[in-house]
């Protein structure tokens, strides 16, 4: 098969005028983020806000033009447009940008002064999205966001896992998936599937060890073009493992996204919470309910004699979770058995369904799919009434 090379991507985009300035768009700058693996291709088109809502038709033709290249299999342009900054939501009120609903159920979006506008999910089909997310790297966030999916499974729901951690994709590792996505009519793709669970990831698109170098509004898009040109068909939840932080990525998925709910992952230590505080906030800002918080790294288990340490402090999480009137969905150690099944690719819920971590996550994914039907699980403890 013939190699697919920038070159020649470029070349192709040369041929390919903006329809308001009659230059090409690689002359004017407007092609970023050019990747290539295989015959998959992905390139970002990156205009003038005011210009973006009527483009669309630019990114369609920038799209055929590379997929005429010989070698090319399949072609993703993203259409990304940096908007001018926000004022952030003040405390006490929510302010949202216009035109900006909030899902409410099945129904209906509100936007500012009261009015009606559709709900547009980007993904027909899926029922329930849950974001997990953290408001720092290293907290074992992508660990648990696989887990509680496969245990989401395990409980006979169809489920999708979409790795938007585009920075630090771990979902092909984890899950143990090589290859590209198929495609069958070269624009939509379909998902990766493993352990019975539909998945998607930057990571199958580009190469492990290539640097992802690319802004907030470029992030962004890549997001929405794995949530709406992959063919997730019907599902009862998908997970979003989100990328770590509360930046623009984190705040506009959030704003843009119909997510049912969120989970926060966090480690005991006070600097951890201090940024899962931050990433709580941020979604009640936005309106999106936070199901609760999970402790993970709780305490350690040695492997050989079996005695508890509390590295990291312990209980962290749930003072922190009764403070701020949200769910302690659970604490998960930190074991070794954990970290070896995830490296593998066989995550532990999957490869020791008896082991007491393992149980641990399905008690977790209990309690969320709890909240999200209003289905208390039987292990569930009463509710805690928090007056503040």
């Amino acid at each position: 098969m013939t190699q697919v090379t920038e070159a020649a991507v470029l070349d192709a985009l040369k041929r390919v005028p903006d329809p308001d300035r009659g230059q090409d768009v690689v002359s004017l700058g407007l092609v970023q983020g050019v990747a290539i693996k295989g015959g998959y291709v992905h390139f970002t088109l990156q205009v003038e806000p005011e210009r973006g809502p009527r483009l669309e038709p630019l990114r369609k033709t920038a799209e055929k033009a590379v997929e005429a290249v010989p070698g090319v299999l399949s072609v993703t342009a993203v259409l990304t447009a940096d908007k001018p900054g926000r004022a952030a939501p003040q405390q006490g009120g929510h302010q949202h940008p216009p035109g900006h609903g909030h899902a409410h159920g099945h129904g209906h979006a509100h936007g500012q002064g009261g009015q009606q506008q559709p709900n547009k999910p980007l993904i027909p089909g899926v029922k329930t999205i849950v974001a997990v997310a953290s408001g720092k790297g290293g907290v074992g966030k992508s660990t648990t966001a696989v887990n509680l999916a496969l245990a989401l499974k395990q409980k006979g729901l169809k489920v999708g896992i979409l790795d938007a951690d585009i920075y630090g994709p771990s979902l092909p590792r984890m899950m143990a998936i090589t290859g590209k996505p198929d495609t069958k009519d070269g624009k939509v793709l379909e998902p990766k599937e493993g352990y019975g669970v539909k998945t998607m990831s930057i990571g199958y698109l580009i190469a492990e060890d290539t640097p992802m170098i690319w802004r907030g509004p470029m992030v962004m898009s890549a997001i929405e073009q794995m949530l709406r040109d992959v063919n997730w068909g019907e599902l009862d939840i998908m997970v979003v493992d989100l990328p770590p932080g509360t930046g623009d990525a984190q705040l506009t998925m959030a704003q843009r996204v119909p997510l049912s709910g969120a989970v926060i992952v966090s480690t005991p230590q006070d600097i951890a919470l201090l940024d899962a505080r931050k990433g709580l906030g941020m979604f009640r800002k936005v309106d999106v309910p936070v199901l609760g918080i999970v402790e993970n790294m709780s305490y350690f288990l040695c492997p050989h004699c079996g005695e508890r340490s509390d590295i990291f402090a312990h209980g962290g999480a749930r003072r922190e979770a009764d403070r701020l009137g949200c769910e302690f969905l659970g604490e998960v150690p930190l074991d070794i058995a954990i970290r070896e099944t995830s490296d593998q690719g066989y995550p532990i819920v999957i490869s020791k369904p008896d082991h007491p971590q393992a149980k641990i996550y399905r008690q977790i994914a209990d309690r969320v799919w709890g909240k999200l039907t209003g289905e208390a699980p039987a292990n569930r403890p009463a509710p805690r009434i928090v007056v503040s």
